[in-house]
């Protein structure tokens, strides 16, 4: 039997332990659901092992638990594939906004309404069909590559202890390339592999001045206002290009190459369609780039909030003792999140005047940002076994959020790559999250080529 005719045999077998999973409300930003994350992590377990995976654990952390399993391969010599996702899911609210209740998985056409059933339970599962699907065409007794499953239960909540856990648990995790599996592609009919993620910095900038609010009349013109410095500073974030103007923000920056460039100018995007999407009238940023290539490849500064003095209603003719802003900065490959820091609070520094001081709060460490080598036999296997389940060439895109990926490439040494099939329009992390079934099986096939590819390969 080969893969595919595997998986459509135990299409429904696999719909109905995916239904079981997702009824489990593991929303691990509330405490209210710890229970149930450490519920899912058991079940997940449980799973696994029914599956086959000779060894499975559930790994405690001071937080949620994450699930460890692993399925050697015959050859001792055979490359080590690490694949990532995790089983905690976001919360649900507005719960009003859902057309089926969240936590009751329900099939319309050929969408499977639930929370999680996308990000991240549906393409976690996917994987233990393919290596069932992979060994049934094989007739072998174990996969052609040593299979590990790391399973997170705190992604959802910013994965505040999975940088301990890699580096505590790393001679368990030591492997020759990671597979992550909690992205999406371009769109059904134009399948896409991620090769990269970008990174995140965020602050929070305070300008004080006078102790006290100053009336304008008799002290306005004549004291430096924090108000305007504070304008003055975030208006010189960007030079006449939409370039970001910090000083060495830029420095280390690894460029795309033309060979992504072109690929990304293949995918069929429809700048009206996107607009309309964002709710805006029109587009804006570094000069030379495409949207999309704004978007997944080049850093950014964005202002997310600022406020200071009067806001109420009516006037007050005052200058005001203080004004702050909230800025985060999204990151490419080669920038350091902490170095970026450093520029920023220098580029601050230098441009506060005299009489005003400023405060700086950083959200963090920040997380680097991650991407695949094109040219990597491990991309080109995973590339090679999707085109070969989906029937057609696969682009590449990249993802302009963020993610403990880069964590994944530094603790473990092993290059990335990205073999997920969720949708943008599966709405995750909102109401009425969805995934395509179709789309889970065309995952399960690919990851069942996929063990072959990279033993072959690497």
């Amino acid at each position: 039997m080969d893969a595919r005719a595997y998986i459509e045999d135990h299409r429904e077998e696999f719909l109905s332990s995916l239904k079981a999973w997702l009824e489990i409300p593991s929303i691990s930003a509330d405490p209210e659901h710890h229970g149930d994350v450490r519920r899912s992590a058991r079940w997940l377990a449980d799973h696994l092992t029914a599956t086959g995976f000779p060894t499975v654990e559930v790994w405690e952390t001071p937080g949620l638990p994450a699930v460890f399993a692993e399925w050697p391969a015959a050859d001792p010599g055979a490359p080590t594939v690490l694949v990532y996702g995790h089983h905690d899911v976001q919360p649900v609210d507005p719960v009003e906004a859902w057309r089926t209740e969240p936590f009751v998985p329900t099939e319309i056409g050929t969408s499977l309404y639930a929370r999680g059933a996308s990000d991240d339970k549906g393409q976690v599962l996917f994987h233990a069909l393919g290596v069932r699907a992979a060994l049934a065409a094989s007739g072998a007794d174990a996969p052609p590559v040593t299979v590990k499953l790391l399973v997170e239960g705190e992604e959802e909540s910013g994965s505040v202890h999975f940088a301990e856990l890699l580096r505590d648990r790393r001679d368990r995790l030591d492997c020759d390339v990671a597979v992550i599996s909690d992205t999406t592609m371009w769109a059904a009919d134009t399948p896409s592999m991620c090769v990269g993620m970008r990174g995140v910095t965020d602050v929070e900038i305070s300008l004080y001045g006078p102790t006290m609010d100053l009336h304008s009349g008799s002290f306005g013109g004549a004291v430096p206002n924090p108000l305007k410095a504070m304008s003055d500073l975030l208006s010189g974030l960007h030079d006449a290009d939409h370039r970001v103007a910090v000083p060495g923000f830029y420095d280390g920056v690894v460029e795309a190459g033309p060979e992504e460039r072109a690929l990304i100018a293949e995918l069929p995007f429809d700048e009206r369609e996107w607009l309309r999407t964002a709710a805006s009238t029109a587009t804006w940023g570094e000069a030379g780039y495409s949207t999309l290539e704004r978007v997944w490849l080049r850093p950014t500064a964005e202002i997310n909030g600022m406020w200071g003095g009067h806001t109420g209603a009516g006037g007050k003719t005052i200058v005001p003792r203080s004004a702050h802003a909230k800025v985060s900065f999204r990151l490419v490959p080669g920038q350091e999140p902490l170095r970026v820091q450093d520029r920023v609070r220098a580029y601050v520094e230098a441009n506060t005047p005299a009489g005003l001081r400023a405060e700086l709060e950083f959200g963090g460490p920040g997380v680097r940002a991650c991407a695949s080598d094109l040219s990597s036999a491990a991309v080109k296997a995973a590339r090679a076994a999707m085109e070969r389940a989906f029937g057609t060439r696969v682009l590449y895109t990249r993802e302009g959020g963020s993610g403990p990926e880069a964590d994944i490439a530094e603790a473990l040494g092993a290059p990335l790559v990205f073999l997920a099939v969720g949708l943008d329009e599966d709405r995750i992390h909102a109401p009425n999250e969805k995934v395509e079934v179709p789309l889970l099986l065309k995952g399960a096939e690919s990851a069942a080529y996929l063990w072959a590819g990279l033993a072959a390969q690497m």
